[in-house]
């Protein structure tokens, strides 16, 4: 059976597309610190590394980790190779129309985005626990894992890990080729219809994927410090988070805090992705700016005197009137804190 026009079209499409991973990061890793609050990174292309590796390799020595160089990476040699039998493997699927092929390009490409991970977690290891014992700084037992993806703690660094572009071009093509593969193979005779009730949950995964979106971090309280005054923050109903774009998180305990780190010009504007205030009523909820309203009173009473309570606006006028206070719109905050 051969595969339809339109799929070996997408087939052809979704393999060229791996022509932009030669131009683009593959892999995203971030530091950050208080004495880097702007952060730190490193990017992994199919062939080189970018960024502030330098930096990253002089702290790294005082506690015995490896120099990162491109000499660590020997798939550095290979991997160009590799996407071009991706490239070639998917426009001969799309030529010949074959479904076998098309099942075993499925296949590579899984096995491939597993080998990738596996390789990296080895290499991760290898970094953080194979360290130096001659090292200026010396921790008895410390070994240090880097995350595979996702947020990890180290000392006083918060390292995150992230796909790139060009492994999210990789990913999307995985997708579209087991999408092609489960309709192309089962002879379904409500095509049609199963299309319909499955299009838009397959379109949302895949968006949600490929998105990699950054979720604000619940706070945990009575250990987390305040990013701004440095006290642990207690008391759930006042404060609030900076998510950066980057993935960092910055917690504070009293909205006041948070407006004087911003004023502190420690971050730049364009690097903040949402700024989250805690909801005054509800323990542990977030709300943004857009759907918040500031209310100011006698009967309030915050950690570190900004004296502001953040409630839903559907919620304001109820809430004015219990605390017998005024509202305020969070830019008037702003301005006069």
């Amino acid at each position: 059976m051969k595969l339809k026009y339109a799929s070996r079209v997408t087939i052809a499409i979704a393999s060229l597309g791996l022509i932009i991973t030669y131009f683009v990061p593959f892999w995203g890793i971030y530091l950050f610190a208080p004495q880097y609050p702007e952060g730190l990174k490193m990017n992994i292309w199919l062939h080189k590394l970018t960024g502030e590796v330098d930096t990253i390799n002089g702290l790294n020595h005082y506690i015995g980790m490896k120099h990162i160089n491109p000499d660590m990476f020997p798939e550095f040699d290979f991997l160009n190779y590799i996407v071009g039998f991706f490239i070639a493997f998917g426009l001969i699927v799309a030529l010949t129309g074959n479904t076998k092929l098309l099942l075993g390009f499925l296949i590579l490409c899984l096995v491939g985005g597993t080998a990738a991970m596996v390789d990296f977690y080895i290499w991760g290891y290898n970094y953080g626990h194979n360290l130096d014992p001659q090292a200026p700084i010396q921790i008895p037992g410390f070994s240090y894992q880097p995350p595979l993806v996702g947020h990890k703690r180290l000392l006083n660094f918060d390292a995150y890990s992230y796909p790139a572009l060009g492994a999210w071009i990789f990913i999307a093509m995985g997708i579209i080729t087991g999408i092609i593969w489960f309709f192309e193979t089962f002879k379904i005779r409500n095509r049609t219809k199963i299309m319909r009730k499955y299009a838009i949950p397959i379109v949302l995964v895949a968006a949600l994927l490929i998105g990699c979106q950054i979720e604000p971090e619940p706070i945990n309280y009575g250990k987390d410090d305040c990013a701004y005054c440095k006290m642990t923050i207690i008391d759930s109903r006042y404060g609030g988070e900076l998510l950066m774009k980057k993935g960092r998180v910055f917690k504070f305990d009293d909205i006041s805090c948070l407006v004087n780190y911003l004023k502190s010009n420690q971050i730049a504007p364009g690097q903040i992705k949402l700024t989250l205030l805690s909801n005054y009523l509800k323990q542990g909820e977030f709300l943004t700016i857009s759907n918040a309203t500031l209310l100011k009173g006698d009967r309030i009473k915050s950690p570190m005197n900004g004296n502001i309570a953040v409630v839903e606006i559907s919620e304001a006028a109820s809430s004015e009137k219990a605390i017998n206070g005024h509202t305020l719109t969070w830019q008037q905050f702003y301005d006069n804190n």
